[in-house]
C-alpha cells in the first residue's frame, strides 16, 4: 500500500534491508532473511528482531524508497506484504513517474514532486473508499474533489452529502451547489465570470426553518449570530432540511456540551459519519422515542410487516423494528396498534410454512405460552437468522447469570432480605434499622390516604378493575400485550390503584430491567448508604418536601424509603445525580410499587423517558419548553396571534414538564397524568398542556401581564378533579354567584374533570405524533444550546471587562477568536491532545475556577496559535515568535492543568495594548525569568556577554582612553548615582510585590527579545540606537552592583539574595532589577515612544478573524503531512 512519505531512519544500519531492484530515484527493498532458508547470521537476527517486536511494530517485508541522486536521505513511499502487492506499485512509478522525474534539474524538486504524487494517491483511495459507501460512488467522488479544491479544508473534513440548490442574496439566486460536511456547510458558485463561496461552521448556526415567500415558496433559512441565508430550488428540499439538521445538532451537542448530553458513540466519530449513517440514526432515535427504550439499544433491521391482531380477527399492516433486546412493531397510524416483545421472553422465532394468504409467516413464540404471527416478511430468512443468533446471545447470558445467581444463593443466608415494617409514626422503630431495610410492598398498602366518598370510589374501582380484566383477556397481559385505542381510553379513565404499580412498570418495561438486574438495588443500596456528597445534601434537604401532606411520608418508613431511592439512583447515575423534583416524581412511585421496582421506573423516566431531563442544566426541558411554543403556533395560531410572546406561557408550563403536572394538579388528578405519560411517553405531556391553553384561550387572550396568565393556570389546575376525588366544594348559592359575579378582577374559576381533560386532549391533538416532536426537538436544541452559549459568553464577560481597559466590541471579538481555536481543534486538530485538554478542564473543574472560567480553556498549541494573530509587536523570526509565545504561556498557566483560561488571555492583550509603559516591561520583564524562562532556553550562543555596537563598555578597562572618553564615563558614572537615587521611590512602589532579579543571561534574552521587536518600524535605526545604549548602560549598573558587593568587608556576613529562579544566591552574581532596567529605559526616548505608542486592537482583531480559519487549517493540514 502506499504510505505517506517518511524518512528511512535506518537506511544502511545493521544491514535490515536487501536492495532487490534499483533506479535513479527508487529503490525496492526486501526485508533482510525473508523467505530465506539459510542460516546467516544476519538473517537470523533480522527475523528475531521482527519477532519479538509486537504487532503494532513489525514491518513489513517488502518496501519502496524514494532516494534522490547524491544525497543519503530516503523515504519509504509503499510497503506491502508480498512481493506481488509491492511490484504493482514499482511498475506503476516506473511507468508513470519515472520518466517525469528525469526532466528536474533539481533533484530535491523532483523529490517533492513524487512525494506529493504519492500523497494524492492516498488520498485518491481514502476518497475512493469514502465514495463506495455513497449510493452514486463516481458523482460523490467529483463532488468530494471539488469540495478540497474550492475551500480549502483539511483532508479530515469529512463531507457527508452535496445537493444542487439556489443561495440567495436579496432578490438575486445565485445557482450552485451546498457542500454538507461533518463540521461545516459550504456554499460554491461560479456563474458568469462571477465566483461565490462562504463557509459557515454549524457552532454558529442558531437557527433553521424552512420559510415560504413570494419570491421563494420552499425554501431553508440558516441563521447564525452574523447573518441570514436562504437556500432554495432543492429537488429534495425534505431531506436536505433533515440532514442539516441532524448536523447541525449533532455538531453542537458533540461540542457545546460534550459532558451533559446523550450522545450516540458512532456520532462522536465524525469519520464514520456518512449520509447513511444519518438516516439509520434518524430512524434509530424515533424507535427509541416511540417504544421508550434503553438508549443503548442499538437498531438493526426495519421491515414491513403485518402482524395477526386477534382483538380485530385480522392482520394489521405496519412496520417491524428489531434492536439489540426486542422486536417492536407499529401500525402504519401512529398509536392506532403497537407491540413490544423483549427477547429475553421469547422462547423461539421460527419460519412457518408460506401460502397464498399468509406469505412469507413467522411464528414468534412465548414463555407465556402465547405466540404472534409475523407475514409479508421481506428477506425472512436472513432477517430470522439474524434474530435467532441475538436470541441465542440473549438466552446464554441470562443462564450464564442465573448461575452465578444460584451459586451466591446457595451459600448465602437463608433470610431474605427484603422486609416491611409498618408503623403509624411511633418511635418503636429505629432510624437506622429504616435506613437499611427495603420495603417489600407499595406504601400506599399501608398508607392508604382517606378521602370523603370513599364508598362510591371504592365501587368505582372495582368497576375499572372489571374492565382492565376484561382487556387482558383480549388484548393480553405484560409488556407484549397489544396496544391499541381502546387501552388508551382506559388509562384516560384513571388505572386502577391495585393495578397501577404493576402497569407502570409494564408500560416502561422497567420490568425487564428488574429482572435482568436481580440484586442490583439491594447492592446499591448498601454501597450508597453512610456516603456523604452534594448530591445526598441536597437528598436530605428535599425529604420532607416531597408530598408533604400524605402521610406516607409524614412518617420515617416512606422518608426513608425515599432517601434510599434517591441516593440510590445519584450513586448508579453520577452524571445525573440529583436534580430537584425527581424526590416529587419518586414518592408518587414509591407509593404504588415496591421499592425496588420504584427505583427501576425512576430509572426508566430519568435515563430513557425524559431524556436529558435531569442534567445539570436541565437542557431537555428547556427544548421541550421550546418545542412546546413551536406547537402552540402550529396547533393554537388563534391564541399565539393574541399573545405574541409565548415566553411567558412556556416559563409557566417548565414544571408541567418536570415534575409530570404533579405540582400544579391535584394528587388524584395528578397521578392520572402519570398513567397516561408511562403508556405514551412526552407526547402525552404536551397534549395535555395544549389542552390546558385551549380551555383557557380566551381568557389568555385578554391578559394584559404575565402575573394574570399565571393566576388564570394556577386557578384552573387547581379546580381540575378527579370523579372519584372531588378536590372543590360545591358550588356556591346563586347569591353568592352574583356576588362573585361582581369581582370582575378575579378570574372566573371552572371545574374540570381530569378525565374530560385527557380525553379531550387525546381527541383534538391525537395528530401530533412522537415522530414529529423527535423533529422539533432536533430543531430546538440547536436554538437552546446557542441561547446557552449567548448566555456564557455574556457571564464570561462580565466577569472579565472590570478587570480590563478592552472596549466591550474588541473583547466580545476576542472571546470568540477564542472559543474558534478551540473549537478548529476539536475540528482537525490532535484529538487526543484537545480530548486531554478536555478532560483536564472537567477534571479539575471544581478546583476554584466557577463554570464560566473553564468552559473554554486553551492548551499551547492552541494559544500559540492565537498569539501569532494577536501579539502587538512583530518578533523577527518565527523562531523568536514561538520561543516568546511559549514563555507568555507558561507565564499565563503555571497551575497543574496546564491551560489558560479567557480571563487570563484578556488579562494578557489588556496589558499589552491597554496598559502603561511600566506595566508593559513589567510583563516582558517577566518573561525572562523564571518560570517563564526556562534552564531548556540556556543556548550556548547566549552563554557570552552581548556587546554594543553603538557605545564601547567601560567596565573594568586597563587599556589607557582619550579625555573626551574619560569624560563620558564621569557623565555616566553621574547620571548613574542620581538614577540610583530616583528608584527609591520606584522600589517603594513595587515592594508589595517585589520582582526577582535578572541574572545576566536572562538580561541577555531581554535584549535579544527587544532587538526582534523593532523590525519593520519606520523608526527602526533610532530604536536600534537607542537599545543599544540602554544595554550598555544596563551592563554597567550590573557591573557596578557586581564589583559593590566583591569589595564588600570580609568581615560582614554576606547576606543571601534572591534569585529570579527563586533560589537564594550568592551576593557576587550579576543581576539587575525591574527597576533599574525600567529607569534605563526611560531614558532614551525613542524607546518610550515606542512603548507608549498605541496600538490598535481593532484592526488586529478584524485581520485575525479573517486570518485564523485559513491559517490554522493550512497548519494542522501541514503537521498531518509531516507525520
Amino acid at each position: 500500500m502506499w504510505l505517506n512519505p517518511e524518512e528511512a531512519l535506518l537506511k544502511n544500519a545493521l544491514k535490515l534491508w536487501v536492495t532487490v531492484r534499483s533506479n535513479d530515484f527508487f529503490l525496492l527493498q526486501k526485508r533482510r532473511g525473508h523467505g530465506e532458508h539459510t542460516n546467516k547470521i544476519t538473517g537470523l537476527l533480522v527475523g528475531a528482531l521482527d519477532t519479538v517486536l509486537d504487532s503494532n511494530a513489525r514491518v513489513t517485508p517488502f518496501r519502496i524508497l524514494l532516494q534522490v541522486p547524491g544525497s543519503q536521505i530516503s523515504w519509504v513511499i509503499a510497503s506491502g506484504a508480498t512481493i506481488e502487492e509491492v511490484n504493482k506499485h514499482w511498475d506503476w512509478l516506473v511507468h508513470n513517474l519515472l520518466q517525469s522525474l528525469s526532466v528536474f534539474e533539481n533533484k530535491e524538486d523532483a523529490a517533492s514532486f513524487a512525494k506529493g504524487k504519492v500523497k494524492g494517491l492516498i488520498a485518491e483511495e481514502v476518497r475512493g473508499r469514502q465514495a463506495a459507501q455513497e449510493e452514486d460512488p463516481e458523482k460523490f467522488r467529483e463532488a468530494l474533489l471539488k469540495f478540497e479544491l474550492h475551500f480549502g479544508l483539511p483532508s479530515s473534513e469529512k463531507l457527508v452529502t452535496f445537493y444542487s440548490c439556489c443561495c440567495w442574496k436579496g432578490r438575486v439566486p445565485r445557482q450552485g451547489f451546498l457542500y454538507l460536511s461533518v463540521n461545516h456547510m459550504a456554499f460554491y458558485s461560479f456563474l458568469l465570470g462571477k465566483e461565490v463561496k462562504f463557509v459557515i461552521p454549524w457552532a454558529e448556526v442558531t437557527r433553521l426553518e424552512r420559510v415560504s415567500t413570494a419570491l421563494m415558496p420552499e425554501a431553508i433559512r440558516v441563521t447564525t449570530r452574523k447573518r441570514q441565508r436562504e437556500f432554495s430550488m432543492f429537488l429534495n428540499l425534505d431531506e436536505a432540511f433533515g440532514v442539516m439538521g441532524q448536523l447541525a445538532d449533532i455538531t453542537l451537542r458533540r461540542l457545546l456540551d460534550s459532558v451533559g448530553l446523550e450522545l450516540d458513540r458512532v456520532l462522536q466519530q465524525t469519520a464514520r459519519i456518512t449520509k447513511r449513517i444519518l438516516e439509520e440514526q434518524a430512524i434509530r432515535e424515533y424507535v427509541l422515542a416511540l417504544f421508550r427504550l434503553p438508549r443503548s439499544e442499538k437498531l438493526y433491521e426495519v421491515a414491513s410487516c403485518s402482524v395477526w391482531t386477534p382483538h380485530s380477527r385480522s392482520h394489521t399492516a405496519g412496520t417491524l423494528y428489531t434492536t439489540d433486546s426486542y422486536l417492536c412493531f407499529s401500525s402504519r397510524e401512529e398509536g392506532s396498534c403497537a407491540l413490544l416483545i423483549p427477547l429475553s421472553e421469547v422462547l423461539s422465532i421460527e419460519k412457518a410454512e408460506s401460502t397464498s394468504s399468509l406469505p412469507n409467516p413467522v411464528i414468534v413464540s412465548m414463555r407465556t405460552k402465547k405466540a404472534f404471527q409475523l407475514i409479508d416478511l421481506q428477506d425472512r430468512d436472513d432477517l430470522v437468522e439474524s434474530m435467532n443468533s441475538r436470541l441465542r446471545s440473549l438466552q446464554w447470558k441470562h443462564s450464564v447469570f442465573r448461575s452465578r445467581k444460584g451459586s451466591r444463593r446457595s451459600v448465602s443466608s437463608p433470610t431474605p432480605y427484603y422486609t416491611f415494617y409498618y408503623d403509624t409514626g411511633e418511635e418503636e422503630v429505629e432510624e437506622q434499622v429504616l435506613r437499611n431495610t427495603v420495603n417489600s410492598e407499595a406504601l400506599m398498602t399501608a398508607f392508604h390516604q382517606s378521602r370523603p366518598g370513599d364508598n362510591g370510589n371504592k365501587s368505582m374501582e372495582l368497576v375499572k378493575e372489571r374492565l382492565w380484566e376484561e382487556h387482558f383477556t383480549e388484548f393480553g397481559r405484560g409488556v407484549h400485550m397489544f396496544r391499541t385505542e381502546k387501552i388508551q381510553k382506559l388509562v384516560a379513565m384513571g388505572i386502577p390503584e391495585s393495578l397501577r404499580g404493576e402497569l407502570w412498570m409494564t408500560f416502561s418495561d422497567a420490568c425487564s430491567e428488574l429482572d435482568s438486574h436481580q440484586g442490583y438495588y439491594a447492592g446499591l443500596v448498601q454501597k450508597s448508604m453512610g456516603h456523604s456528597n452534594l448530591a445526598t445534601d441536597e437528598i436530605e434537604r428535599d425529604l420532607h418536601r416531597s408530598l408533604p401532606d400524605h402521610p406516607a411520608f409524614q412518617n420515617p418508613t416512606g422518608i426513608a424509603a425515599l432517601r434510599r431511592v434517591l441516593t440510590a439512583y445519584a450513586h448508579r447515575n453520577p452524571k445525573i445525580g440529583y436534580c430537584q423534583s425527581m424526590n416529587i416524581l419518586a414518592s408518587v412511585l414509591l407509593l404504588y410499587a415496591k421499592e425496588e421496582e420504584a427505583f427501576w421506573l425512576l430509572v426508566a423516566v430519568c435515563e430513557r423517558m425524559l431524556p436529558d431531563y435531569f442534567n445539570r442544566r436541565v437542557i431537555g426541558a428547556q427544548v421541550d419548553q421550546s418545542v412546546f411554543e413551536e406547537l402552540i403556533r402550529e396547533r393554537l395560531p388563534e391564541l399565539a396571534e393574541q399573545v405574541p410572546d409565548l415566553s411567558t406561557l412556556s416559563s409557566v408550563s417548565l414544571s408541567w414538564f418536570l415534575t409530570l403536572f404533579l405540582s400544579v394538579l391535584p394528587f388524584q388528578s395528578a397521578v392520572c397524568v402519570v398513567d397516561c405519560f408511562f403508556y405514551q411517553g412526552i407526547k402525552s405531556i404536551f397534549q395535555l398542556g395544549l389542552a390546558v391553553l385551549d380551555a383557557n384561550a380566551a381568557q389568555l387572550s385578554a391578559c394584559t401581564d404575565d402575573g394574570q396568565a399565571l393566576m388564570i393556570l394556577t386557578s384552573f389546575l387547581d379546580q381540575v378533579g378527579n370523579e372519584e376525588s372531588p378536590c372543590v366544594s360545591p358550588p356556591p348559592p346563586p347569591a353568592a354567584e352574583e356576588n362573585s359575579c361582581s369581582d370582575t378582577d378575579a378570574p372566573a374559576v371552572r371545574h374540570a374533570n381530569i378525565t374530560d381533560l385527557i380525553s379531550e386532549a387525546l381527541g383534538k391533538f391525537r395528530h401530533l405524533t412522537v415522530r414529529h416532536i423527535e423533529h422539533l426537538r432536533c430543531l430546538h436544541r440547536v436554538r437552546v444550546l446557542q441561547a446557552h452559549e449567548d448566555t456564557i459568553k455574556e457571564n464570561t464577560l462580565r466577569l472579565v471587562s472590570p478587570d480590563v481597559s478592552v472596549s466591550p466590541e474588541n473583547l466580545s471579538d476576542l472571546y470568540d477568536l477564542f472559543k474558534t481555536e478551540h473549537f478548529i481543534t476539536l475540528y482537525w486538530g490532535d484529538s487526543s491532545s484537545a480530548a486531554a485538554a478536555e478532560a483536564a478542564a472537567w477534571q479539575h473543574g471544581d478546583s476554584g475556577h466557577s463554570f464560566v472560567e473553564r468552559q473554554y480553556r486553551l492548551d499551547r498549541p492552541q494559544f500559540k496559535s492565537l498569539y501569532g494573530l494577536l501579539a502587538p509587536w512583530p518578533s523577527g523570526s518565527s523562531q523568536h515568535t514561538d520561543t516568546l509565545s511559549n514563555r507568555t504561556f507558561t507565564l499565563l498557566a503555571p497551575d497543574r492543568d496546564n491551560l489558560v483560561t479567557f480571563k487570563e488571555f484578556a488579562s494578557w492583550l489588556d496589558t499589552m495594548y491597554c496598559e502603561e509603559l511600566n506595566e508593559k516591561i513589567r510583563l516582558l520583564y517577566r518573561l525572562h525569568i523564571p518560570p517563564a524562562l526556562t534552564e531548556s532556553e540556556d543556548e550556548p550562543s547566549l552563554r557570552s556577554p552581548l556587546l554594543s555596537t553603538n557605545r564601547p563598555l567601560y567596565v573594568n578597562k586597563e587599556t589607557p582612553v582619550s579625555e573626551s572618553e574619560e569624560e563620558e564615563v564621569k557623565d555616566y558614572q553621574e547620571q548613574l548615582k542620581q538614577m540610583l537615587q530616583d528608584l527609591v521611590k520606584e522600589k517603594e512602589k513595587d515592594a508589595d510585590k517585589p520582582l526577582p532579579l535578572m541574572n545576566q543571561r536572562e538580561f541577555i534574552q531581554f535584549c535579544k527579545t527587544l532587538y526582534s521587536m523593532f523590525h519593520g518600524d519606520p523608526e527602526e535605526n533610532d530604536l536600534f540606537q537607542a537599545i543599544a545604549t540602554v544595554t550598555s548602560l544596563v551592563l554597567q549598573i550590573g557591573e557596578a552592583g557586581h564589583r559593590e558587593q566583591t569589595k564588600a568587608p570580609e568581615e560582614k556576613p554576606a547576606k543571601p539574595t534572591a534569585s529570579s529562579d527563586g533560589a537564594l544566591a550568592a551576593d557576587d552574581e550579576w543581576t539587575v532589577s525591574y527597576a533599574q532596567i525600567l529607569a534605563s529605559l526611560l531614558t532614551e526616548q525613542a524607546l518610550v515612544n515606542f512603548f507608549e505608542k498605541p496600538a490598535d486592537l481593532t484592526e488586529k482583531v478584524a485581520r485575525a478573524k479573517q486570518n485564523q480559519y485559513q491559517q490554522r487549517a493550512g497548519l494542522l493540514t501541514l503537521q498531518r503531512g509531516t507525520r
